[in-house]
């Protein structure tokens, strides 16, 4: 019986060393597997026979131990290692690692969900997150307004190359200085025309129609006829120059009055009662009155021949004069903001220095746009105010809209102006500039990368940065308990316990490294020496039964 059980007690180490190699043969052959976990082979011995209990001691015998013969070895488990692998970089924006105990969350077309540390994702016909092999990368969507939507877990879509919506301007922040050593807009610039009168000689008013305007320098000859075209070109607004505009007589107005407001539209100029001197455009004694607002960034410069009209009979209606002079320095800039079809619409901000009380300087600020419909072009005014020390303080007068009518996109554009973020120290010059604003034109999904929580940001052709999406992590409370099934892919076992779904970086799930993946965490030295010892073991094992049967053979002889 001894030698028959020795020959069975070989076999056994046999049978356990083969199942070592093949599990190191499994490591040496993934080893260039991303994200593949190695396993380890343990054994553990059989049965042993009981030859003799063993005594304990007495007063004749010190005591036996007992006399065992063990039966072999057998696969007690195999032991899956779960350590981190070595990241390596590949620069794929596809491509994700984690750096942790996390896993990604994949399922198939029918929806059975799986797991892996493979990230070696790619991007489908649908721009849809896929596995090598088809499988449905699973994270939150986000929503209209680019905003995350946890919860329901769902495929994840990254639209490359295609159009964002766009988003209008509802808010505008400045940054910059408003220096207080600048000094107060005092007065404006003013041009007064020739002298006019009406047909029967008397000096032309508001009211006074403009195919009956004659120069009293010559008085028989009408100035306009219905239908002339009067075109206002070249006049500067503080060394800036206006866009081109023409009025048509009979059509945008027919008197004297009509045409001076529109002058007043067209160069911006601001009016209202809150406002310092008498801006606007008016008829007083005859003559054509000019005044802009106060302050040389306000400073309209306008000559004879920058109004012509098509009448050629009086090619140069009217003869200017400047008679007062804008003083008081100030700033002017200009920003974008953006419509609801995405439509970018220019605002040009200027400032001047209205007073220094002691409180603290006072600066006013005028808002105007050629592209403001046919409310032309001024937007309003409001003042801003520091304290003593040039802080903020506050605003007075922050919202403004855009006439859009005929753009299609939605009217009117209103925005806030924010200038909290300016200050009214002394400096040596004012500067002041578009911090930032909320409004986006369309933009094309150019590419996109992986933030170290799953986080997913696109990059637009228009500048802006969005969410996409975020990939979450699932974590188990025995990892090494998953059942590991193809692809890479593992799924949920008796013992690993249920998929906790977290963010990453959360709970020890680990970061998600975007452009690099987890390579194999094979030791190629400790699986070569497993293989020499494994097959050292096997061959000794051999041996056992070659000798077992050798032995018997010499038994059977004697028996003869």
């Amino acid at each position: 019986m001894g030698l028959t059980s020795a020959m069975y007690t070989g076999l056994s180490g046999l049978r356990v060393n083969e199942t070592r190699i093949e599990g190191i043969g499994n490591n040496i052959a993934n080893v260039n597997t991303n994200g593949f976990k190695s396993t380890r082979t343990l054994f553990q011995t059989q049965l042993s026979r009981l030859l003799a209990m063993g005594s304990a001691p007495s007063d004749t015998s010190g005591g036996t131990n007992p006399m065992q013969v063990g039966l072999g070895a057998t696969v007690g488990s195999t032991q899956r290692t779960t350590m981190l692998g070595t990241l390596e970089t590949t620069g794929l924006n596809t491509d994700m690692a984690v750096e942790g105990a996390g896993y990604f969350i994949v399922s198939d077309a029918a929806g059975g969900q799986y797991y892996t540390r493979d990230g070696a994702f790619t991007l489908n016909a649908q721009n849809q997150l896929v596995t090598q092999d088809g499988h449905y990368v699973q994270g939150y969507g986000v929503d209209d307004n680019f905003t995350i939507v946890p919860g329901a877990l769902g495929a994840l879509t990254i639209p490359i190359g295609q159009v964002s919506t766009a988003r209008a301007t509802e808010t505008v922040e400045m940054d910059g200085v408003l220096s207080s050593a600048d000094t107060i807009a005092t007065s404006a610039s003013a041009h007064t025309s020739q002298a006019l009168i009406a047909g029967g000689g008397a000096d032309a008013t508001a009211s006074t129609l403009l195919t009956d305007l004659r120069a009293a320098s010559a008085a028989g000859v009408t100035l306009f006829a219905t239908g002339d075209v009067i075109t206002v070109s070249g006049v500067a607004k503080g060394e800036r120059d206006l866009p081109d505009q023409q009025f048509v007589v009979g059509t945008d107005g027919t008197t004297l009055g009509d045409f001076a407001s529109w002058l007043e539209t067209a160069f911006g100029i601001q009016t209202g009662n809150s406002l310092p001197g008498t801006p606007g455009v008016t008829v007083e004694s005859g003559q054509l009155v000019i005044r802009g607002n106060n302050g040389e960034p306000n400073a309209i410069d306008i000559r004879s021949a920058d109004i012509t009209s098509n009448n050629t009979s009086s090619a140069i209606p009217f003869e200017f004069t400047e008679t007062g002079e804008a003083e008081g320095t100030g700033v002017y800039t200009s920003f974008t903001v953006y419509d609801s079809l995405g439509n970018p619409v220019t605002v040009n901000a200027t400032f001047t220095l209205e007073s220094l009380p002691d409180t603290g300087p006072v600066w006013r600020y005028y808002l105007e746009s050629s592209e403001n419909g046919s409310s032309g072009r001024a937007l309003g005014t409001g003042t801003v105010t520091f304290n003593t020390e040039g802080l903020y303080t506050g605003i007075n007068g922050d919202q403004f809209s855009l006439d859009r009518t005929g753009s299609g996109a939605a009217t009117p554009l209103t925005f806030t102006l924010d200038l909290s973020n300016l200050n009214g120290l002394s400096t040596q010059e004012s500067s002041v500039l578009l911090g930032e604003q909320d409004g986006y034109p369309p933009g094309t999904l150019n590419s996109f990368s992986v933030d170290s929580d799953g986080t997913i940001i696109g990059a637009f052709s228009n500048g802006l940065t969005q969410t996409l999406g975020q990939v979450p992590l699932a974590m188990f409370r025995n990892d090494a308990g998953l059942v590991a099934e193809s692809d890479n892919l593992f799924s949920v076992g008796t013992n690993s316990g249920p998929a906790q779904i977290t963010t990453a970086g959360l709970v020890g799930s680990g970061e998600i490294v975007g452009g690099a993946l987890e390579m194999s965490n094979v030791d190629l030295t400790q699986e070569f020496i497993g293989l020499i010892t494994s097959s050292t073991a096997f061959q000794a094992a051999s041996r056992v039964i070659t000798v077992s049967n050798d032995m018997l053979d010499q038994l059977m002889l004697a028996l003869r």
